[in-house]
């Protein structure tokens, strides 16, 4: 193979490859998010989990984009790991469209797609029009860079030593199973490698029997990119990742075992070594799919021993209320406030989570503490709403008196979930910079935001009990607090006029405090409403 096939070969698949990522991509814009909301929705049943993933894959040309999408819901606890399972084994089944597209040879419609495509891509007068000329370009670009492949790996039909290699495969399956799986890891597209495989027979340099066990290896490879978009998620996604992982391989071990009859049924479905290619991963995924399913809840054991731990868990959605309650006003009333007592814990939580992080920079307690103010945010917009509806139901006069007092505390909580997301992003500034602090202002940074937790706690307690005598000494606190602040200031200029501090430190640092110390205010805030004191709040 000279020099020139072999650019000709990596130029080829990149154009597949790209082909094959701009059609995914316009498939997806042009249905918007409603793809992952059909996930979420569709995915409580398990049997309709393997179809939604399928459906989906099929869609965005790729079962590696469709797994990664589920990891991210499952960690965001959108899904668990038995919904999950279903839509996995489905986005194998969706991925073997495109090796099947391959099949039908369509090369000729290359150039003139290539050239609609940018058409439409370039002229099309609303963002749909230009989606649907993307998907046209990527379907060009795709054979366009098969049949440039085909041509560049000619030359090695008249190669005996290549043939030979090859043929060592069909000897030792083993091999073939390890170049599959080296290969798919490396292009992260078990698509492309499959295409390579196709191109290869179109050629007559490979049989079927070479190709089956690199095509399984190949299955097993698409695991790779689940398995590093999973690192630093919480227990359940890296469970999903590692079950995808064990569902191949268990699938590959099986029909390992029976390759001489899974080389014979598919050889007898087409007398075209492309076809049989496409078909053997086709009847690879659904059976593997059919065999297991029934016996799902063992590999998820497997995997739960293997990544052994209680997930953390965020609830979404509203827990304690109900429209129906809205008939029992008092009722709903007392539950309401339990509703924003648990959004106030959570962002309790994430305070602590981001606290941490800036003093010892953790991914996973950043990525968790974001998730949660997500939460927070859709429960402080729902209980706004139940407020409001319970506001025009016949309250007791001082239940009614309190419900501006209420709405008012629903957003001091989600305040302090934004004042989080402030220091989040202090934290990753300080890690991605490397910002150096003094063993003084770390202990200054740690003493006030422990009175300023204690502080936000205590809130949160006396919000749910009514308790004036915790109010009084939330008050206290948080005159301390301002008292603290202004102190920490103080010592921290006069670090920054000695030349002790890092000045990009000092920035940090400054603004650090201004969160810690706006917290603070919102915890007076909420006392505040229990005292019935001036209602002149600190926020901002």
């Amino acid at each position: 193979m000279t020099l020139d096939s072999f650019f000709s070969m990596f130029g080829g698949l990149g154009l597949f490859v790209y082909g094959m990522r701009l059609m995914g991509e316009g498939l997806e814009r042009a249905a918007g998010d409603r793809l992952k909301g059909l996930l979420e929705i569709l995915t409580r049943n398990r049997f309709l989990g393997v179809l939604m993933g399928a459906l989906v894959t099929a869609i965005i040309q790729s079962s590696s984009a469709t797994t990664v999408m589920v990891v991210g819901l499952v960690n965001a606890g959108i899904m668990d790991l038995s919904q999950a399972i279903g839509v996995i084994m489905g986005a194998n089944i969706g991925t073997t469209m495109t090796a099947q597209l391959i099949a039908f040879k369509l090369t000729d419609l290359a150039l003139p797609a290539i050239g609609l495509g940018t058409g439409i891509f370039l002229f099309g007068r609303n963002k749909t029009q230009r989606y649907i000329g993307q998907v046209v370009l990527g379907f060009g670009l795709l054979f366009f860079g098969m049949q440039t492949m085909q041509v560049a790996l000619k030359p090695l039909s008249k190669m005996p030593e290549f043939i030979s290699f090859m043929a060592n495969f069909s000897k030792t399956p083993l091999l073939g199973v390890v170049a599959g799986f080296l290969t798919t890891g490396l292009v992260q597209s078990s698509s492309a490698t499959i295409g390579i495989l196709q191109a290869l027979a179109s050629q007559g340099i490979i049989n079927i029997s070479m190709a089956l066990p690199i095509l399984f290896g190949d299955n097993i490879g698409t695991c790779v990119t689940a398995l590093l978009s999973s690192i630093g998620t919480n227990i359940t996604a890296r469970r999903t990742a590692v079950f995808h992982l064990a569902f191949n391989m268990v699938g590959t071990l099986v029909f390992m075992l029976i390759l001489p009859l899974i080389q014979m049924f598919v050889s007898f479905t087409s007398a075209d070594p492309v076809r049989q290619i496409a078909n053997a991963h086709t009847i690879f995924n659904i059976s593997n799919t059919l065999i297991q399913l029934p016996f799902t809840f063992l590999l998820a054991k497997l995997v739960t021993s293997l990544i052994p731990g209680e997930p953390e868990i965020i609830e979404r959605g509203l827990k304690y209320i109900d429209d129906r309650l809205l008939e029992t006003p008092s009722l709903a009333f007392a539950q309401v406030k339990k509703e924003v007592a648990r959004m106030g814990n959570l962002a309790l939580e994430t305070l602590r989570d981001s606290i941490n992080t800036f003093m010892y920079y953790d991914e996973h307690k950043d990525k968790m503490a974001k998730e949660k103010e997500l939460v927070i945010n859709d429960l402080a917009r729902e209980t706004t709403r139940y407020l409001a509806m319970l506001s025009r139901t016949s309250l007791p006069d001082d239940e009614y008196n309190s419900i501006t007092d209420l709405i008012s505390a629903v957003n001091d909580m989600e305040r302090v979930g934004d004042h989080a997301m402030n220091i989040l992003e202090l934290a990753e500034f300080r890690a991605e910079h490397r910002l150096p602090f003094s063993n003084e202002a770390i202990e200054e940074l740690v003493k006030i935001s422990s009175k300023v937790q204690e502080t936000f706690d205590l809130a949160i307690f006396t919000f749910l009990h009514w308790d004036k005598s915790t109010s009084h000494k939330i008050v206290k606190n948080e005159e301390e607090i301002d008292s603290m602040e202004e102190k920490l200031r103080i010592n921290h200029i006069k670090r920054l006029n000695e030349g002790s501090c890092n000045p990009s430190s000092g920035v940090i640092f400054l603004d650090l405090l201004t969160n810690l110390e706006r917290v603070g205010d919102h915890s007076f805030n909420i006392a505040s409403y229990v005292l019935n004191i001036d209602k002149n709040h600190k926020d901002l």
